[in-house]
């Protein structure tokens, strides 16, 4: 009875201080990616602005096949949400709406319902190069509310989440430099009705 008694005292004073540690651990944390597309910045952003098309890079819209989606407003524009709701743990239900949206940086919030919730941003930034390519950097914020935030004692988020952003980045690239160049865009000139030929 001793013993249990020694070691449920010794967890209870784990627990005490692992409390105490998240009480003034930090909460907040952060990750960024970037790469280097071989296309001009506006057709990089054409491509990025549509929330949609998400699906086809990112890690986390790959994780579950299964996951259920529904879109509110217009895509490409300030309040077009992108819902998700899945089985798998590591995706769980949640929600991204377009909140900012410019020709160098679209920002976006992420609202995590399942299997906790939480509040994160993210945004997307992009920058000519002078080469005709664009650099194209992604990041991510959140926060980890207490005493959830001691989890960060034990596990790289800000590690784990950079590696995310880098392989959907990577696919991206990968996307955007396999598309053709747009087609030039002729300038029709209009004839006065006096030069035109008629027979």
């Amino acid at each position: 009875m001793k013993i249990l008694k020694f070691v449920g005292l010794a967890i209870l004073g784990l627990i005490v201080i692992l409390l105490i540690v998240a009480a003034v651990m930090e909460k907040s944390f952060g990750a960024e990616a970037k790469t280097v597309i071989n296309k001009p910045k506006e057709q990089v952003f054409d491509y990025v602005k549509y929330l949609k098309n998400q699906d086809a890079f990112s890690k986390w819209a790959s994780i579950d096949p299964e996951m259920v989606q529904t879109f509110s407003g217009t895509d490409g524009e300030v309040g077009f949400v992108s819902a998700w709701t899945s089985n798998h743990p590591d995706v769980g239900v949640g929600e991204q709406e377009i909140t900012a949206i410019s020709p160098d940086r679209i920002d976006y919030e992420l609202r995590f319902k399942e299997p906790f919730e939480s509040v994160a941003t993210c945004y997307m930034t992009f920058e000519s190069t002078g080469d005709g390519n664009t650099q194209l950097v992604w990041g991510f914020n959140g926060d980890m509310a207490y005493p959830m935030n001691v989890m960060m004692l034990f596990m790289d988020m800000e590690g784990a989440i950079q590696s995310d952003l880098q392989v959907g980045l990577d696919n991206l690239k990968i996307i955007l430099d396999s598309m053709p160049e747009p087609e030039p865009e002729i300038e029709i000139e209009m004839l006065d009705s006096d030069t035109l030929v008629t027979q």
